[in-house]
């Protein structure tokens, strides 16, 4: 962990009305008011996104929105522009999440866009990349990862790049129930870490979070987060309950304090 602070972030992909989104942030919120070593993070759907925003600004949670376009504003019909996620009171977001890579046909280059167009808006920025079953039966998984992050640390200034959060998605792992053993994730973080080292330096390589998602529960929280280069975790279905992730914050803070 180095000094780096964890990062708990829950991803609620295409889950929860507004009432739903608003009654499980503020239960999350309440649940990890007292949290002072790591830092917690939900990400809503879009619709949600104002009411979640407004309404937990003051509180300690951070809130992401799951996705951007690249563009300022235009004839997008169904996107959404970071101004837009800006006036909700937002300034984090998730770029390239792996189903918007599989199902949306997002490339290495429109996320390498998206990242470099929200960093330079000022905004925080997980940036996902990560290997398919089939990739990783291939043993392609370590090209195919530093082909991803190599493709966003790509004209990125030290100050954008303090804002980057990286999470490592083993696609394989996610909903699948499947998960990487704690040593294969420790060891692509530990690679993803050289991939900033040799792109960006040291000092940036050493201070970026890297944050783990693929099937992060109660029962296996404790292992993955103990983890040298394991900096936090990005979390799908145990984040829609209030038990479960904020047992899982739970467990990060009770590391951090150690």
């Amino acid at each position: 962990m180095m000094g780096r602070r964890l990062l708990i972030a829950g991803n609620w992909k295409m889950n929860l009305d507004l009432y739903e989104s608003y009654q499980l942030a503020k239960a999350v919120a309440e649940g990890v008011e007292s949290f002072k070593n790591i830092d917690v993070l939900i990400s809503p759907a879009f619709i949600s996104l104002g009411v979640v925003g407004q309404k937990f600004k003051d509180s300690n949670l951070l809130i992401a929105a799951q996705n951007c376009h690249y563009e300022d504003s235009g004839a997008y019909t169904g996107e959404i522009s970071l101004d837009m996620i800006r006036s909700t009171g937002v300034d984090w977001v998730i770029i390239g999440h792996s189903e918007r890579r599989a199902i949306f046909g997002e490339t290495d280059e429109i996320v390498a866009k998206k990242v470099k167009h929200a960093l330079s808006n000022g905004f925080h920025v997980i940036g996902c990349v990560g290997e398919s079953l089939e990739q990783r039966e291939n043993g392609e998984q370590e090209k195919v990862v530093k082909t991803q992050v190599e493709a966003f640390l790509q004209n990125l200034s030290e100050n954008e790049l303090k804002n980057l959060v990286i999470a490592y998605e083993p696609v394989w792992a996610i909903g699948t129930g499947k998960v990487a053993s704690p040593e294969q994730a420790e060891e692509m973080h530990k690679q993803i870490r050289n991939i900033v080292n040799g792109n960006a330096g040291e000092e940036a390589g050493e201070s970026i979070l890297i944050l783990y998602g693929g099937s992060v529960s109660l029962t296996n929280a404790e292992e993955l987060l103990g983890q040298q280069d394991i900096d936090g975790a990005l979390i799908g279905g145990a984040s829609l309950k209030q038990e479960s992730f904020n047992g899982i914050a739970a467990i990060a803070e009770d590391i951090s304090k150690e």
